[in-house]
C-alpha cells in the first residue's frame, strides 16, 4: 500500500460521535470543551458528529446512550464511552486512550 495522498484518510483518526441533550447551554458548553480537546491533542485526526438525541432518538438507541452528555470513540478501537461532564480534560483524555503528558504539561505530545 503506497502512501495516500492529502485527502487519504489517516490510520490514527480518531472517529467520535458526542450525544446531547438539545440545545441548552450545557450542551453547547460540552461542544465547545470537546473541541477544545480534539483541537489541541488530535489536531487534523479526529472527525466529530454531533447528535442531539431530541431529534436522532433511533441513533442513541443504536448506541446505546441512556445519558447525555454521551462521547463515543468509535476508532481507534477499543471502542470507549465517556459519561457525564467532559470539561476535565485529564478525565476525557484518559477516556480517549490518550494520556497527557508526565506532571501534567501544556504542551501535547511531550
Amino acid at each position: 500500500m503506497s502512501p495516500g495522498g492529502p485527502d487519504a484518510p489517516n490510520p490514527a483518526e480518531y472517529q467520535l460521535r458526542l450525544f446531547i441533550a438539545g440545545t441548552s447551554p450545557r450542551s453547547q458548553r460540552t461542544i465547545e470543551n470537546l473541541h477544545r480537546i480534539c483541537r489541541r491533542y488530535l489536531a487534523g485526526r479526529f472527525s466529530l458528529a454531533i447528535v442531539d438525541i431530541y431529534q436522532q432518538p433511533e441513533l442513541a438507541e443504536v448506541d446505546q446512550v441512556v445519558a447525555a452528555p454521551t462521547l463515543l470513540k468509535l476508532t481507534p478501537l477499543p471502542v470507549r464511552r465517556i459519561i457525564g461532564d467532559l470539561s476535565d480534560e485529564a478525565r476525557v483524555l484518559r477516556g480517549l486512550g490518550i494520556f497527557s503528558p508526565p506532571g501534567g504539561g501544556d504542551e501535547p505530545g511531550r
